[in-house]
């Protein structure tokens, strides 16, 4: 169970899936069960069109960034390298959610971790977040 108080870092994430694709998180709970996973690693999806969707609840631990999951939480964009504004849009509206309830959490894109080769979620989230005043 994810404690409240332990939660240091809000993972931003892409889907890695073709940007065309309309996919949401019944699909990623699909495919991440085919992983052999509990079900959906994230605890929000945002879909192309800009619907935010729940995957885990944020009280357990999530299964999206590898030896962090203890103390983060997961959104994913469905796509790959190409986002909506309208996704862009929700996910600096989750982001602002988490960042009220988790003020001193760092929002970081699953490719600053440090232990991962992957590029997710292919933009800069570093730089995106520091231009929104509520994050710095």
């Amino acid at each position: 169970m994810l404690i409240n108080k332990n939660i240091k870092l809000l993972v931003v994430h892409c889907s890695d899936t073709e940007d065309n694709e309309n996919l949401n998180a019944i699909d990623i709970h699909k495919m991440h069960l085919s992983f052999g996973w509990d079900g959906i690693g994230y605890h929000k999806v945002i879909t192309r069109s800009g619907k935010i969707e729940d995957g885990r609840p944020e009280y357990w631990i999530g299964a999206h960034v590898k030896g962090k999951n203890d103390v983060s939480l997961g959104v994913c964009l469905i796509g790959k390298t190409s986002f909506t504004k309208k996704q862009f849009t929700s996910l600096e509206r989750v982001l602002k959610k988490w960042k009220t309830l988790y003020p001193n959490a760092k929002i970081i894109g699953h490719k600053d971790i440090g232990n991962t080769n992957k590029t997710c979620p292919n933009f800069d989230v570093l730089t995106w977040a520091k231009n929104i005043d509520e994050y710095n």
